[in-house]
């Protein structure tokens, strides 16, 4: 098991700040992507990056979102040089409000139940952010991502579906993240990405490729 001290040296200070430049880049993209699709204009804090043991992932995450009783929960796995997962977290009784985003005259309400419509909405909005987020850090990284349908879980506790992911507790994860907000719609949420031990190594080089870009 690794001390503190040595999870510290896994990744530098200027690799931390390459990092959470690429992510503010991406996730600009993500709320650009957002945007156009329907026409909502989304404000992202300053991304964070941590470097954790996986063991100590969900209590992480539980004291991010301690503010929330419950929550929705958009869950995608991604793969290539750059793997991981990635988690939207919303506070649970926001799903008419999401449900809007998209249909602001509520005609769809009569037709289809609404616990269908509000699943149906994050995953729509989990494909976009998720997508456009996930797609831009491997480009900007030169990689290529495919990724897994997303999952919805809704009205559940996020350390039951981030201990689904754990495969190895003893691993190492870099836990990217920010908060998102929907200001019309008062709303707003997590974004978490978890990127698995095995692309350390790969991350780094890649990180040190863009970095020369500049150099």
């Amino acid at each position: 098991m690794l001390k503190n001290d040595n999870i510290k040296e896994m990744i530098t200070a200027e690799e931390t700040d390459t990092l959470q430049e690429i992510m503010n880049i991406a996730f600009g993209r993500a709320a650009s992507d957002l945007a156009e699709y329907i026409d909502i204009f989304v404000i992202l804090s300053p991304p964070q990056i941590k470097v954790l043991q996986a063991f100590d992932l969900p209590s992480y995450l539980n004291n991010e979102i301690k503010d929330y009783d419950k929550v929705s929960v958009v869950e995608q796995n991604f793969w290539g040089k750059f793997k991981g997962n990635a988690f939207l977290v919303f506070p649970s009784g926001t799903g008419k409000r999401m449900i809007s985003l998209f249909d602001s005259e509520n005609k769809f309400f009569d037709s289809e139940p609404t616990h269908e419509l509000e699943k149906e909405t994050f995953l729509e909005i989990g494909n976009i952010l998720i997508g456009a987020c996930i797609g831009k850090i491997a480009e900007l990284l030169g990689d290529v991502t495919t990724y897994s349908p997303p999952r919805v879980v809704v009205e559940n506790s996020l350390r039951g579906v981030v201990y689904d992911n754990l495969s190895d507790p003893d691993n190492l994860a870099i836990v990217l993240r920010t908060v998102f907000e929907f200001n019309e719609k008062n709303v707003s949420g997590y974004m978490f990405i978890l990127t698995k031990q095995e692309s350390f190594a790969w991350l780094k080089t890649a990180v040190y490729k863009f970095l020369e870009q500049y150099k």
